[in-house]
């Protein structure tokens, strides 16, 4: 059971099965369901939405659609269980808060399921941050290619390397890394939110211009046709992987939540904001994801926004709210990681000083900096690690497929179905036991099938 509590003070982000509890530092919950909303939608909209265009390509008219529709569900199904998890063993007035993912999970499943959780989580929150790296440089790289095509002709050999703009992506990380918790990234999280409204109506508009343009609407039923069916097998499950990528945003739920002020009870506000940031998110994947496909048919690219060059001034402001968005992104799905792993390290070493103790430089003209020699090293290795394996596997389409495929299952479906089973004291065998069984294995189907598809792009993507 986790540590009870009754005061305002956030429980850590992130609870690391078999660690001792300790006191976080002060912080007064004063979310509301505007800032739950913004975090959401940062947390959600971001790379894989220049990739459901292709998805959508894949799947064609009829099921690229549904099987949105369908993730968008699962999503939502998901966010409504986990938010019966924050307090326990009662949803509403329990006394125990759990302000994370895999606490809930320790707390309710018992250690032995959290270890498994943890693993995954933190997996999960590291692809993130590959997936950033790679996203952001080729957003960077279009920047460059839309200028060099406006100035020398579509016919130019505009071509550049991206390693570059990963490494510069990871620099500015290095730096932004250095902001506490994830309780001050609440202005990160709003203009992230901002940027990514932003380059998804951008996209959709200049998607749907362009088939209004063309005056046809491009693509067919079946989708992208392939010279064998194997290979259409293989596209539309990497197609899946996308979309399982786009949408799930379990992982940081509960840290949201944690961020809440009440009354009401967290629970309501974040139902509510749940709701509200999903179905705005899947309105603006329906956009994209149809007026890509309109505009471009069976040579939609994997990453929307590559397809435009023109007006170059829109494309580059278009790539830079992406690269601006992501900037926030990451670090919604970093905080977490620093903070288990700083947890850990102070509760180890709590009298060392070069671990706890917080230095201050002051810089004319500059506010007061202040910095921890353990929150400045290892985050610094962090972020070189997430953009090292960027540079060896920057495969945009393939990557993300990879990722959504591998945690879809075991965040959005298994733990917190299994955790509804024990909050709501669900009996084995009724009904609502076997039809939550069977969501459990359709899903665990589609997500095999999504993962067998994405490693198969991914290799060979590699070796060719």
């Amino acid at each position: 059971m986790a540590e009870r509590r009754t005061d305002d003070i956030p429980t850590p982000l992130l609870h690391l099965p078999g660690f001792p509890s300790s006191p976080t530092q002060p912080s007064k919950r004063s979310g509301n369901i505007w800032t739950a909303v913004a975090h959401i939608i940062t947390g959600v909209i971001g790379s894989g939405v220049l990739s459901l265009s292709w998805s959508m390509a894949q799947l064609g008219w009829i099921a690229g659609p549904l099987c949105m529709f369908l993730f968008a569900s699962f999503t939502l199904v998901s966010a409504l269980l986990l938010c019966d998890c924050y307090r326990s063993p009662d949803p509403d007035y329990g006394p125990s808060r759990n302000g994370s993912y895999s606490e809930a999970v320790r707390a309710i499943l018992g250690k032995r399921s959290a270890w498994l959780c943890s693993i995954v989580v933190q997996l999960n929150l590291f692809k993130v941050g590959v997936i950033y790296t790679i996203t952001s440089a080729i957003s960077m790289r279009s920047i460059q290619k839309s200028n060099c095509y406006h100035k020398e002709g579509h016919e130019a050999a505009c071509e550049y390397g991206i390693s570059l703009y990963m490494l510069a992506f990871g620099v500015v990380q290095v730096l932004v890394s250095q902001i506490p918790d994830f309780h001050d990234t609440k202005w990160l999280s709003i203009v992230a939110a901002t940027m990514s409204f932003t380059y998804s109506i951008i996209g959709s508009a200049l998607s749907l211009a362009k088939a209004i343009g063309d005056g046809q609407i491009k693509g067919n039923i079946g989708g992208v046709q392939t010279a064998t069916t194997p290979k259409k097998v293989w596209s539309v499950s990497q197609a899946l992987g996308d979309i399982a990528f786009a949408f799930p945003c379990s992982v940081i739920l509960l840290e949201i939540q944690d961020t809440l002020k009440s009354p009401p009870t967290e629970k309501v506000t974040m139902k509510k904001a749940s709701t509200m940031a999903i179905c705005i998110t899947t309105f603006f994947y329906l956009c994209c994801g149809g007026f890509g496909y309109a505009a471009f048919g069976n040579s939609t690219p994997g990453n929307l926004l590559t397809g435009f060059y023109e007006p170059y001034w829109l494309i580059d402001f278009t790539n830079a709210c992406i690269v601006l968005h992501l900037i926030g992104g990451y670090q919604v799905f970093s905080q977490p990681q620093f903070a288990i792993v700083e947890k850990w390290f102070t509760q180890i070493f709590p009298n060392s000083g070069v671990l706890n103790h917080n230095h201050t430089l002051k810089l004319p003209s500059l506010p007061t900096l202040r910095f921890n020699l353990l929150r400045l090293c290892f985050r610094t290795a962090y972020v070189a690690s997430t953009t090292g394996i960027a540079i060896m596997f920057p495969y945009f389409n393939q990557v993300v497929a990879v990722a959504g495929a591998f945690t879809f299952w075991p965040l959005v479906i298994y733990f917190p179905v299994e955790m509804y089973f024990v909050q709501a004291n669900v009996r084995p065998w009724t009904t609502k036991w076997v039809l939550l069984r069977a969501y459990k294995l359709v899903c665990l189907l589609v997500a095999i099938f999504a993962m067998v598809g994405s490693l198969e792009g991914l290799i060979t993507a590699k070796l060719g």
